[in-house]
């Protein structure tokens, strides 16, 4: 618990992204004991794997949920009817 209260104290990490994506939520206990699982759950992957960490980054769960965002919008065209092409916009 005490790991899990720093790590979301910590800045521009994926575990204080978690840890207040989900205290927004739940409240800080809740976001606590979610982030402590998953401290627990690297750990274990680390041992097993015998690999270093490597932090997925602040913005991994916004990238996460901008691609379902873009997937579904497709999905939900493609149901209407219509097809779908994606450019990237080139900036100005």
């Amino acid at each position: 618990m005490e790991a899990a209260q720093a790590a979301g104290r910590t800045r521009n990490t994926y575990l204080s992204a978690q840890f207040r994506r989900i205290a927004q939520r739940r409240g800080n206990k809740r976001a606590a004991v979610a982030v402590g699982h998953t401290i627990l759950v690297i750990a274990y992957y680390l041992l097993k794997r015998k690999t270093t960490y490597e932090d997925l980054g602040p913005l991994y769960f916004e990238e996460k949920q901008r691609e379902t965002a873009i997937q579904n919008s497709i999905k939900r065209l493609e149901r209407f009817g219509y097809k779908v092409t994606l450019e990237a916009r080139t900036p100005a």
